[in-house]
C-alpha cells in the first residue's frame, strides 16, 4: 500500500505538546520493534567494506549523470542522463551498487535482512543500512565517483521501452537536484537539456501508463508545523508534476527488470492482484458522495489523476482510495513462470531495482538482471535468498505500515488538541453501522466519528479527545 510521507517542523523551543510528540514518535519505534542503533560489528563490517568494496572496471565517469531527490536526503540511490537518439530516447539510469559492498551471508547482510527497509517517521529516519554505507560509499552524492548498476535503455519516439542492458560500472553526478528547483527550471524555460527530456519523457510515459489502463496513487506529503504558541498545523502539499516525471523513470526501469527476469525465468516481481470488485463500488460511491463525477468509461486510475488536491473532498478520496491498492506482494520465481506475473497499478509485469539503500529486495533484484543481461548465471547465494525474500519483506512493510499509522494518529492528535471541547466542520466520506468516516474542512484530518450522517453530508463535530501520548481522538456529531 502506498505510505504517507510526514514532514515534522517542531517550533524553535518546542512547545509541551511538541515534546508529547517526539515521546510518541519514539515510543511508537519501540513498540514496533524498529531497529535504531546498527550493532557495532555490523557498523565495523560496513567501514571496512567502504575501503575494500569490489568495485567495477568499466569507467561511465564521462556520462553527466544527475540526481533529483528531496533537498536533505543523502542516501542517493539513482542518478539519471536522458538524450535524444533518433527520433526517440536514451535513458541511463544507474541505481547504487550496494552488492559492492555488502558481503552476502556477512553482518551487514543479515541486519538488512532483519530491517528489510528504512523506517520513515516524521522526527527521524531508521537506515536499512549504516550511514558509512548509505549516505557514504554507496550513496551517488555529486562529484563523487560511485559504482553502480548502469540501465541504459532505448526508447521510442512515443516514450515506449525497445531495449534494456543493464551492466556495472564506475559514474559520477554531475548536479544534484530536488524536485521544486526542477519544476522551477522547466517551468522558467531555464532548465538543462535532460530536466526537458525528463519532462519530455515523463509525460509520455503517463500517457502509456493511461493506455496501459495503469493507476498512480498521488498520496499528498504531509507538512506538520508548529507556531510559536505551540498549536500545530497539518496541511497537505500536492506532489509536483517533476516528482511524477521522475517516478515514470523508475516505473520504465522496474518493467524492464520484469522482462528481463521473465524472458530469464528467474528473478522476483512485485505483483499485486487487481481491485476487489467491492471495494471499487464503495469507492465510487465514495466519489459520488464527494461531489465526483465519475463516468462509467473511465477508469479508476485516470479519476485518481483528475482529482483536485487542494479541494479537501478530494484529498480524503485520495486517502481514501488506498484500498483499491491492496495485496502487494513479492513473487520470486526460477524456473517456472508465475501464473500472475502483473501489478495491476502498474498494468504490468513490474519488479522493484532502483532503492537498494533503502529497500532489501532491490539489492538481489540487480543482482539478478545484470547477469542476465550479461548472458551469465545467477549466483547461487541470490537464487538461494529469492524464496525467503517474501516473508522478509512482508513483516518489513507490515512493520512500517504499523508505523505509519500510528505517527499519523499521534500528528492528528497534536493538531486537534487546541481544539477539544469544541466543534469543526467536516464532510462525510463514508458510513456503517458504527458511525462515520469524516474528512474536516479546515484541518488536514480523515478521522473516524460516533453518530449518524449520510455520505456527502457536510456535518457539525465535536472534539471529544486529543491525546497525543497515545495518538487517541474521538470525533462526535454535534
Amino acid at each position: 500500500m502506498p505510505q504517507r510521507h510526514i514532514v515534522f517542523r517542531p517550533a524553535t523551543r518546542p512547545g509541551d505538546v511538541a515534546q508529547q510528540l517526539a515521546a510518541r514518535f519514539q515510543a511508537i519505534r519501540r513498540e514496533f520493534e524498529v531497529r535504531e542503533v546498527f550493532p557495532p560489528d555490523v557498523v565495523a563490517e560496513a567501514r571496512g567494506s567502504a575501503q575494500t568494496a569490489e568495485l567495477p572496471d568499466r569507467d561511465e565517469t564521462a556520462v553527466p549523470f544527475i540526481t533529483v531527490d528531496p533537498p536533505t536526503a543523502m542516501d542517493l540511490d539513482q542518478a539519471m542522463c536522458i538524450e535524444r537518439r533518433g527520433d526517440g530516447y536514451r535513458v541511463r539510469y544507474a541505481i547504487a551498487d550496494v552488492p559492492a559492498f555488502v558481503r552476502a551471508g556477512g553482518a551487514v547482510d543479515a541486519e538488512a535482512r532483519r530491517r528489510g527497509q528504512t523506517v520513515y517517521c516524521p522526527d527521524a529516519r531508521v537506515q536499512l543500512h549504516p550511514s558509512e554505507l548509505s549516505e557514504g560509499a554507496a550513496s551517488l552524492l555529486p562529484g563523487q565517483v560511485r559504482p553502480a548498476f548502469v540501465w541504459d535503455m532505448t526508447l521510442a519516439a512515443d516514450g515506449e521501452g525497445t531495449a534494456v542492458e543493464v551492466y556495472r560500472g564506475m559514474v559520477r553526478s554531475v548536479r544534484r537536484y530536488d524536485y521544486e528547483q526542477v519544476q522551477k527550471d522547466v517551468d522558467a524555460g531555464t532548465a538543462e537539456e535532460c530536466l526537458v527530456l525528463l519532462k519530455e519523457v515523463g509525460e509520455k510515459r503517463v500517457l502509456l501508463e493511461r493506455m496501459r489502463g495503469g493507476a498512480t496513487l498521488p498520496m499528498p506529503e504531509q507538512e506538520v508545523e508548529e507556531d510559536e504558541n505551540g498549536h500545530f498545523r497539518i496541511s497537505f502539499r500536492p506532489l509536483l508534476a517533476s516528482e511524477d516525471w521522475n517516478a515514470q523513470i523508475s516505473l520504465l526501469t522496474g518493467m524492464g527488470a520484469a522482462d528481463l527476469m521473465l524472458k530469464g525465468k528467474v528473478g522476483i516481481l512485485r505483483t499485486m492482484p487487481p481491485p476487489d470488485p467491492r471495494d471499487l463500488e464503495r469507492f465510487r460511491r465514495r466519489a459520488a458522495a464527494a461531489g465526483v463525477d465519475w463516468p462509467d468509461d473511465l477508469s479508476y486510475g485516470e479519476l485518481l489523476r483528475a482529482l483536485d488536491h487542494t479541494n479537501p473532498r478530494h484529498l480524503a478520496l485520495i486517502h481514501e482510495a488506498t484500498t483499491l491498492f491492496r495485496g502487494a506482494g513479492y513473487t520470486p520465481f526460477d524456473g517456472a513462470l508465475p501464473a500472475q506475473p502483473k501489478h495491476s497499478a502498474v498494468a504490468n509485469p513490474y519488479a522493484h531495482v532502483t532503492a537498494p539503500l533503502r529497500r532489501l529486495v532491490d539489492r538481489f533484484g540487480l543482482v539478478v538482471c545484470e547477469a542476465l543481461s550479461a548472458g551469465r548465471e545467477v549466483p547461487a547465494w541470490v537464487r538461494e535468498a529469492l524464496p525467503t525474500l517474501p516473508e522478509t519483506m512482508t513483516a518489513s512493510d507490515r512493520r512500517t505500515n504499523g508505523v505509519e499509522r500510528s505517527c499519523t494518529d499521534a500528528v492528528e492528535a497534536a493538531e486537534l488538541h487546541p481544539y477539544l471541547g469544541r466543534t469543526l466542520e467536516g464532510v462525510v466520506v463514508d458510513e456503517n453501522q458504527k458511525g462515520v468516516v469524516v474528512q474536516l474542512l479546515e484541518l488536514a484530518v480523515v478521522a473516524k466519528a460516533s453518530g449518524s450522517a449520510k455520505a456527502g453530508e457536510t456535518v457539525t463535530l465535536r472534539v471529544d479527545a486529543a491525546d497525543v501520548t497515545t495518538g487517541t481522538i474521538s470525533l462526535s456529531l454535534a
